[in-house]
C-alpha cells in the first residue's frame, strides 16, 4: 500500500514497521524538533535514503490534494502536532496513532498524568482521523499493565512496542480493521501537564516525590532543594519519622543529595542545575 506518513521519532518505528512490511512510502510529513526533548533526525535519515519528499511546515488542503496526485492510500500520522482535516475527499484511509487506552486519556501528551495518578494499566490506539483531535473510531488497539515502579521512559518503551505491533496489524489487513473500526464514545480530555505538576512537592511524603520523578523520567521533574531550582531525573527514598523542613538538604555524598521529604528521605543520585541543553554540555 502506498502512504505517507506525519510524525517524528517519538513513534517513528510504525514507519519502519510499516516500510518492513512491503508498504510503499510517498512523502514525509514531520516538525522542526528542539532535539531535547523530541527528535526526527532518523525518521528524516531515513525519509532522505529512501529519496522521499520531506515536509516541515504544516500538513494543509493541497497537500492532500498533491498525496492524492501521487497514487497515495493512506497517511498515518503518529507524534504530529497539528489537526489534519478534510482528508476524506483525498484518502481511502488516515490514521492516528495515540499513545493511551482511548477513550481515556485523550490529548497532547497522557504518558506523565498515567504515572502521576498510578493507573495501573495503559495502552496505545491506532483511530480513524476525525474533525478533533484522538476522537475516531478505534482501528486497533492494545493494552498493557503498568508497574508500581513504572518510569516514564519504561511506559514510553510499553507504548512503542505496541505501536510497532499495531502498525504489523494494519499493515496486514487494513481494509478489514477500517470497516470494523468501533466508534469511541464518550471520553476524557488530558491537557498539557502544567509546571506545579512536574515539580516535586516535598510536603505530600516519599513516595509522592518519587512518583513525580519517575512519572518524567529523562524528561526531568523540577525541585527545590533549600534555596536552590535543580532537574532531577532519578532518585530513591525511605520513610522515617523526622523534624526536618520539608525540601532541606539533609546529607550529601559526592553528587548524591538527601532531601527532606514530609514522611522520610528522598536520595536524589540524577541531577543538575542546568537544563538540559548546550548549557548543561558546557
Amino acid at each position: 500500500m502506498r502512504f505517507a506518513f506525519a510524525g517524528i521519532d517519538f513513534l517513528g518505528d510504525v514507519f519502519e514497521t510499516l516500510l518492513a512490511r512491503g508498504w510503499e512510502p510517498v512523502k514525509l510529513f514531520t516538525r522542526p524538533c528542539d532535539n531535547i526533548y523530541d527528535f526526527n533526525d532518523v525518521t528524516v535519515s531515513r525519509a532522505r535514503a529512501l529519496r522521499l519528499p520531506i515536509q516541515t511546515s504544516r500538513l494543509l488542503p493541497a497537500d492532500l490534494a498533491g498525496l492524492k496526485a501521487m497514487g497515495c492510500q493512506a497517511l498515518v500520522v503518529a507524534g504530529y502536532p497539528w489537526l489534519i482535516t478534510g482528508w476524506e475527499r483525498h484518502l481511502p484511509y488516515a490514521v492516528n496513532f495515540h499513545p493511551s487506552p482511548l477513550p481515556m486519556g485523550r490529548g497532547p501528551y497522557p504518558l506523565f498524568q498515567a504515572i502521576l495518578d498510578a493507573y495501573p494499566e495503559w495502552g496505545i490506539a491506532a483511530h480513524v482521523l476525525a474533525p478533533s483531535f484522538d476522537t475516531g473510531a478505534i482501528v486497533a488497539q492494545r493494552r498493557f499493565g503498568l508497574s508500581a515502579a513504572e518510569t516514564h521512559d519504561t511506559l514510553l518503551a510499553k507504548c512503542q512496542m505496541a505501536a510497532k505491533s499495531i502498525a504489523s496489524e494494519l499493515a496486514d489487513d487494513l481494509p478489514r480493521l477500517w470497516h470494523e473500526a468501533k466508534p469511541q464514545g464518550p471520553g476524557s480530555y488530558w491537557p498539557r501537564i502544567t509546571q506545579a505538576q512536574r515539580t516535586v512537592d516535598w510536603t505530600k511524603g516519599v513516595q509522592d516525590a518519587l512518583r513525580t520523578i519517575r512519572a518524567f523520567g529523562s524528561i526531568e521533574a523540577f525541585a527545590q532543594i533549600d534555596s536552590r531550582y535543580v532537574y532531577v531525573w532519578e532518585a530513591t527514598g525511605w520513610e522515617e519519622p523526622h523534624r526536618y523542613r520539608p525540601g532541606s538538604l539533609i546529607h550529601r555524598h559526592r553528587k548524591h543529595m538527601v532531601i527532606a521529604a514530609g514522611n522520610g528521605f528522598v536520595q536524589v543520585t540524577g541531577w543538575s542545575p542546568y537544563a538540559p541543553g548546550p548549557s548543561r554540555k558546557a
